[in-house]
């Protein structure tokens, strides 16, 4: 298998922000720092036409370091090519800048993902929760979140 067409033009332009590379049945992951998250989506967005965000969400790693990974899903229609990029970012500061500037769909995934699994989007142009009420506490996709939910009793009814 080759290498997937975007690694090198990354690696060059990217040296220092690219960490990682991985090729896993046809798929192509690159991990980056969090800190060009912008400038490698603006790059892979202008240069190398990734200009669908099909998904953004995070992944959490409790127990290690980093925490969280932030992976976002690209797809180019005219070259109908995928690639991978993932973000690690750490528990004691659980925050990224957002790639609305770049793709307006990341937009309402953005802020799932910070409803969800507490990661901020740092200049996020409306930074509400989209699924759980504006009053809930705590982010219920991370892995210590309690099961019954936050000061909840366990269930003690019938299931029938």
């Amino acid at each position: 298998m080759s290498e997937h067409r975007a690694v090198a033009p990354l690696k060059t332009e990217f040296a220092d922000a690219v960490l990682d590379v991985v090729e896993f049945r046809g798929e192509t992951t690159v991990t980056v720092k969090k800190e060009q998250i912008v400038e490698v989506c603006t790059f892979l967005k202008k240069e190398l036409g990734f200009n669908f965000l099909t998904d953004l969400c995070s992944v959490d790693y409790l127990g290690q370091d980093p925490r969280f990974m932030v992976v976002y899903q690209l797809y180019s229609i005219d070259k109908n090519d995928r690639l991978r990029i993932k973000a690690p970012v750490a528990e004691t500061d659980a925050r990224i800048e957002t790639v609305t500037c770049v793709w307006q769909t990341a937009n309402w995934l953005e802020r799932e993902c910070w409803d969800l699994m507490g990661i901020e989007f740092v200049n996020h142009p409306d930074p509400r929760r989209i699924l759980m009420p504006a009053d809930w506490e705590g982010h219920p996709l991370r892995k210590d979140y309690p099961v019954q939910g936050p000061d909840r009793e366990p269930y003690q009814g019938r299931l029938s």
